[in-house]
């Protein structure tokens, strides 16, 4: 029996922090079991926003190769095996482009425009004048996913718009020139609540500096778990401590799991001061990243395995473009094998 077919990509950022890897990659590694999965690093979609000036749109472009490698060497040393499943680059599958275009055919831009997305990002990023790119990039990465007939993308429900957006595109497509493809479905996954080091009402991430990655050191890990906030009423060790609201014991959640409940009473009972439970959880948390780190240390070391990786997955995933395209074209009656009827007149 054939397994069913998932599709996920990720935006080239660099190297993976702690973020991206609870929220995402260790499901995907998961997947990879189960699921004939194509996962992508889409640097087509980083160049929708390049930056505020020429001078930064220039650098930016400049960085997405290196971006795109410790992307690639985070994933593979988190556990992605390219044996189970092809990693590749958005844009070593030409095609994708194709049916970006001719899915833009059959899209009015009042749909594009209602993905929420779109207007958060000119928002956040402060865009003053979008590009054609930005506004088309949920029917880009509509193509991402239906060009390979994904069946499922794994995504939280904030996502769920995005996955209704490339059902609607589907079922236009089908109903106007036939069934070539099929209704993807979002698989929804628990997306652990990963905060920043500076508050559970932060979010994790690189611009805000509030991050721990898989690039760091051990020693750089443990400065970082010391700076993290705590519990401001707990100035002295003997005082007692509210964990419930605590960065900290947040993380001992994920990475202290055996001793959690020992340490919860410790600090509500003022048994244990701020430092000791923050080297507790730096030491926990660089036994949980040791043998990823080691294994980014070797790919670091020797990056052309990771580029044949992507060489590899990219070809593998181009064979199933083309079959796609093959459809696509030969249902909208475009190109010149679509004219041999006359030929024969």
């Amino acid at each position: 029996m054939v397994n069913r077919r998932v599709t996920s990509g990720m935006r080239p950022t660099g190297s993976l922090h702690l973020g991206n890897v609870l929220g995402a990659v260790n499901n995907w590694v998961e997947l990879q079991d189960n699921y004939d999965c194509f996962f992508f690093i889409v640097d087509w979609h980083a160049l929708t926003t390049p930056g505020t000036n020429e001078a930064a749109g220039a650098e930016h472009v400049d960085l997405i190769p290196r971006y795109v490698m410790d992307m690639a060497t985070d994933w593979i040393s988190a556990g992605l095996n390219p044996e189970k499943c092809s990693i590749f680059v958005q844009s070593s599958v030409p095609e994708v482009s194709e049916l970006h275009l001719l899915f833009s055919m059959i899209t009015s831009t009042a749909k594009a425009q209602s993905v929420p997305t779109y207007r958060e990002m000119i928002e956040t990023l402060r865009i003053e004048h979008p590009s054609y790119g930005l506004l088309g990039y949920p029917i880009l990465q509509a193509a991402d996913i239906l060009i390979y007939k994904g069946e499922y993308v794994p995504v939280g429900r904030d996502q769920i718009p995005h996955i209704n957006f490339t059902k609607d595109i589907a079922a236009r497509f089908n109903s106007l020139y036939g069934g070539v493809f099929p209704s993807p479905e979002p698989l929804l996954t628990e997306i652990p609540r990963v905060p920043g080091l500076d508050g559970l009402d932060k979010k994790m991430s690189k611009s805000a500096d509030n991050h721990i990655g898989l690039g760091h050191s051990e020693e750089e890990t443990t400065r970082r778990v010391l700076s993290m906030y705590t519990d401001e009423t707990k100035k002295r060790k003997t005082d007692p401590g509210h964990p419930d609201g605590c960065v900290v014991f947040h993380f001992h959640k994920i990475y202290t799991s055996e001793e959690l409940e020992q340490i919860e009473r410790d600090c509500r009972a003022g048994k244990i001061g701020c430092v000791d439970c923050k080297k507790r959880l730096s030491r926990n948390l660089n036994d949980a990243l040791r043998s990823m780190r080691d294994a980014r240390q070797k790919l670091t070391a020797n990056p052309s395995q990771v580029i044949e990786i992507l060489a590899s997955g990219g070809t593998e995933a181009r064979k199933a473009a083309c079959e796609t395209m093959h459809e696509v074209r030969s249902t909208m009656k475009l190109g010149p094998h679509s004219l041999t009827a006359f030929s024969r007149e």
